[in-house]
């Protein structure tokens, strides 16, 4: 059986929150660090992106259009490529003009709409979807929610909105006895194809690459390849961080030559085939509809959403941001609008996290709050200042 091997990366930089103190809530509006954002941007931009783009590049000529990949770049993360690194931006769109990438679309501020309000997810994937077209001259057909959220009501609205295929993760718990190296369809609309994340073999290079204790290393490129090939199934998905590279994963750890290597031994090799997203969904059949009735993600042992929405904190910041909706589609501010989506961003409700067991060392890396307590006060001071902001409007208008 041949095996198609649908690499995606997903790129995503938040829009960092200043240290914002109780004195500043209705004094002064500038909620964002540009700092961090600026020199976190470059630092990533230098150790991965340009160095993986321009390694992708080389693989893909060298494989003749047989390496093929996926990207989804977050609008927060295109505006800042936009401010801080154009050439960064350039190195994507060189990718793009070869015709052997993918850009799906996704939230255009990689939120959690989807699990509260369903005119602004809409909003926020069409917004996505005309940053694609403007900065990649491609139309996305294929869709990855923020964090892989998936369930079968948000299938159901990403089909209403034009797509037929949709990634999610490959939860345990709902496939049971199933694998995730097939492909699936939506419970409800059989129209959506579904692809899953095998997360072993995805964090064998995400989390386990460089770690000499683990069983699996050293992890070489026709080991893996031959680990695929084993494993039961028509494709083998394999979805991460693109900050993987160079950053999660150092340099010096053979990440990038790992990857190099993977790709032009995966061109070369008999019964393996590189396929995007779209190109899987177009190939293979699904096998089955998945039942999903509540909300799974990629994160931690659960995977659920309470990563992002597990404890008090999370629901209530969330909770009296998402009541302001309403108030905000009636003035339509454009100025409320950006700061709406920019504090929507999932992480700003993953630095809130109070799980701190298995899973406790991946929040602590990517957080830069001390505390969980710390990222809700500075988030709910913020927050404060906007719901004055937005009452002070309205109160204008009425």
């Amino acid at each position: 059986m041949e095996k198609n091997i649908c690499l995606y990366f997903q790129v995503h930089q938040p829009d960092r929150l200043r240290l914002y103190r109780f004195f500043d809530i209705a004094k002064d509006s500038h909620y964002y660090d540009d700092f961090s954002n600026r020199t976190i941007l470059k630092r990533v931009a230098a150790k991965c992106y340009l160095p993986m783009n321009e390694l992708l590049l080389r693989a893909i000529k060298a494989g003749k259009g047989k390496f093929r990949l996926a990207f989804s770049i977050t609008g927060s993360a295109l505006s800042q490529f936009e401010r801080y690194a154009p050439e960064v931006l350039d190195s994507f769109k060189a990718l793009a003009a070869t015709g052997c990438v993918e850009f799906l679309c996704e939230t255009y501020n990689h939120s959690l709409s989807s699990l509260r309000s369903e005119p602004e997810f809409r909003h926020q994937v069409l917004k996505h979807k005309e940053a694609v077209v403007k900065y990649f001259g491609v139309e996305p057909t294929a869709f990855r929610n923020t964090e892989l959220i998936y369930s079968d009501s948000i299938g159901q609205q990403v089909y209403d909105m034009g797509f037929k295929t949709m990634l999610t993760e490959g939860a345990r718990h709902i496939l049971g006895w199933r694998s995730p190296n097939f492909i699936y369809c939506n419970d409800r609309q059989e129209g959506l194809k579904l692809l899953l994340r095998n997360y072993g073999f995805s964090d064998d290079i995400a989390f386990r690459f460089s770690n000499r204790g683990w069983e699996g290393w050293p992890l070489t490129a026709d080991k893996f390849l031959d680990q695929i090939q084993a494993a039961e199934g028509e494709i083998v998905n394999l979805f991460m961080d693109y900050e993987t590279f160079g950053e999660h994963q150092a340099a010096d750890s053979g990440i990038f030559e790992f990857m190099e290597a993977f790709a032009a031994m995966g061109v070369k090799r008999k019964g393996v085939k590189f396929v995007t997203p779209s190109e899987a969904a177009s190939k293979l059949k699904a096998v089955s509809s998945l039942e999903v009735p509540e909300p799974i993600s990629w994160a931690d042992e659960e995977r659920d959403v309470t990563a992002w929405l597990g404890n008090e904190l999370q629901q209530d910041s969330f909770n009296k941001l998402y009541n302001l909706v309403e108030k905000l589609s009636i003035l339509d501010n454009s100025e409320l609008w950006a700061d709406f989506g920019k504090l929507q961003e999932s992480d700003h409700f993953y630095y809130m996290c109070t799980k701190f067991f298995s899973d406790g060392d991946v929040h602590k890396y990517f957080n830069p709050y001390a505390t969980p307590y710390e990222a809700f006060i500075n988030y709910m001071n913020v927050l404060s200042d906007f719901i004055i902001r937005v009452n002070d409007e309205y109160a204008t208008r009425n």
